[in-house]
């Protein structure tokens, strides 16, 4: 009879690296416009602000340039994306494809579960609504994607979904005093928490089709 070890039971703890956590740091004060789209990046006022040296910061930078946030310029260095009218139609188009693949998903999955956090989040983001702090409205907004996206259990959705939430947290911040149309994004969010509730899956991807080419619609006549 042989013994089992217990090193071969138990995980070991993950600790993020300095690039990790450098391009965290980073990514939030991107998508929240303390870093302004079309801002350079330069690697000697973020390592002392940051109080880091220069290779994890650029380690760190490569990550959000990877993930698209930022672009190299030759001669010139990283600069922020600009959330142009063209962009903002192609990263809705990567959001509809990963959200409604996530979505049906959910409905194969614990959809009753997912029902009850989204609607929960409904009646928080009705709530700012009814007090004015369109801020408040605009997280709730976020957290309701990622809330289904992360309930349908797929790592690689999951990960792609929140370069997208950044961007799309990018376009918010910037456009937020005239996006945020807090009665009507409370009723179209409400809306696709019921059709989880209803078992409907075709009804939820009618709703978030409309729910993203209305969101490309305000977002694009701001931006242009």
């Amino acid at each position: 009879m042989t013994s089992s070890s217990p090193e071969g039971r138990i995980e070991p703890l993950v600790q993020e690296s300095t690039p990790g956590l450098i391009a965290a740091r980073i990514r939030e004060a991107i998508a929240t416009g303390v870093i302004a789209p079309g801002a350079q990046i330069s690697e000697a006022a973020y390592a002392r602000q940051l109080n880091v040296s220069r290779g994890p910061l650029r380690e760190g930078l490569q990550r959000l340039a990877q993930e698209g946030l930022l672009t190299a310029h030759r001669n010139r260095g990283l600069f922020v994306i600009e959330m142009t009218p063209e962009n903002v139609i192609d990263m809705y188009i990567a959001r509809a494809a990963v959200e409604r693949a996530a979505a049906a998903l959910v409905h194969q999955r614990d959809r009753d579960a997912a029902a009850a956090k989204l609607l929960a989040l409904c009646d928080e983001m009705a709530e700012a609504a009814k007090s004015g702090d369109t801020h408040r409205v605009s997280e709730i907004d976020v957290a309701f994607h990622k809330a289904y996206v992360r309930a349908s259990g797929s790592p690689r959705l999951i990960r792609i979904h929140e370069t997208l939430m950044t961007e799309t947290r990018m376009c918010i911040a910037a456009l937020e005093p005239t996006y945020a149309v807090g009665e009507t994004r409370v009723a179209e969010h409400r809306r696709i928490a019921e059709s989880f509730t209803n078992g409907d899956p075709a009804e939820t991807d009618r709703l978030l089709v409309e729910h993203m080419d209305d969101a490309v619609s305000r977002l694009t006549e701001k931006a242009g």
